[in-house]
């Protein structure tokens, strides 16, 4: 069902992105606006980018081996940490182009850019907002990392269509330069998601620990198990877009081992059944000492 909902965003997202590279990219040609070409170039960057969440969920969705017997859902973080440094390729090969114009000075030698480029920065960052949303929700609801992270490249997008418009819009109002300087912008912009992308991927291979609030709602449920008479230990680890949770509690030493590893079990089912990225959870019971 996961790998479904993914490969459909995608498929929808390849198709948008090339559409929509295409127009700003012929946009830009007719109009003479490099911030519409360097648009252009970070839409036609998504088309990759979602090729690899593609590649990484389908190979995080393979089933556990000799060779892995944890599964393979650490896949879909490298798939996100390759998605970062193309991004940041990008970002930086489009800076560069800008910083390089505005450093020249010869400003009066630039073309003002035409409405062309104007009308395609407005029908870019409704249709890269709306694949934000989309790409998002469908992230959230099966838990992917790398489809998050195509949703922010999305977001990124529609960010630099933003800063193009104010540069094409600056440079038809006499301030040619403008659309030089809204490619740095667009080059900030993109930089700044790759850094977040590479963060969060980072951050579950590294096994970071589950948020407070996640914590919180463990510790309170296994607390409401009968015969739990306390918590000694609870840690999580992050691993790929599923949690592995390790517990220690407290229970009566006086009762048959029999009894004390029925509560370990009601505490072990709770866990896994209220919390849905739970991949494994150990329990382990020692006797309660005041």
């Amino acid at each position: 069902m996961e790998k479904k909902i993914a490969m459909r965003v995608s498929t929808v997202s390849i198709v948008v992105n090339i559409a929509l590279s295409l127009f700003k990219l012929l946009a830009g040609i007719i109009a003479h606006s490099g911030a519409m070409i360097s648009d252009a170039v970070h839409s036609a960057s998504d088309v990759f980018s979602t090729i690899i969440v593609i590649i990484g969920v389908h190979m995080s969705e393979r089933k556990s081996d000799h060779d892995h017997q944890y599964g393979h859902e650490r896949l879909e973080c490298v798939a996100s940490i390759v998605l970062a440094v193309v991004l940041c390729a990008t970002g930086l090969g489009i800076g560069y182009k800008g910083i390089k114009t505005i450093f020249e000075g010869d400003y009066a030698s630039l073309t003002v850019p035409g409405m062309a480029a104007l009308a395609a920065a407005f029908c870019s960052i409704a249709v890269k907002e709306w694949m934000y949303r989309y790409t998002r929700a469908a992230a959230k609801k099966i838990n992917s990392g790398a489809l998050m992270a195509d949703a922010w490249h999305h977001r990124s997008d529609a960010l630099s269509s933003i800063g193009a418009l104010i540069g094409i819009g600056g440079s038809r109002l006499g301030y040619p330069v403008l659309d030089s300087v809204a490619s740095v912008v667009i080059c900030i912009f993109i930089i700044k998601a790759a850094y977040d992308i590479f963060k969060d991927a980072v951050d579950k291979m590294v096994d970071k620990a589950c948020d407070d609030e996640t914590l919180e709602r463990m510790r309170s449920m296994i607390l409401m198990q009968e015969g739990v008479l306390g918590i000694d230990v609870l840690r999580t680890r992050l691993f790929g877009n599923k949690i592995y949770v390790d517990i220690e509690i407290s229970a009566d030493g006086s009762r048959t081992l029999n009894e004390t590893h029925a509560v370990a079990e009601s505490v072990h089912d709770k866990i896994e059944s209220e919390f849905d990225n739970v991949k494994h959870c150990m329990v382990h019971v020692n006797p309660y000492r005041e």
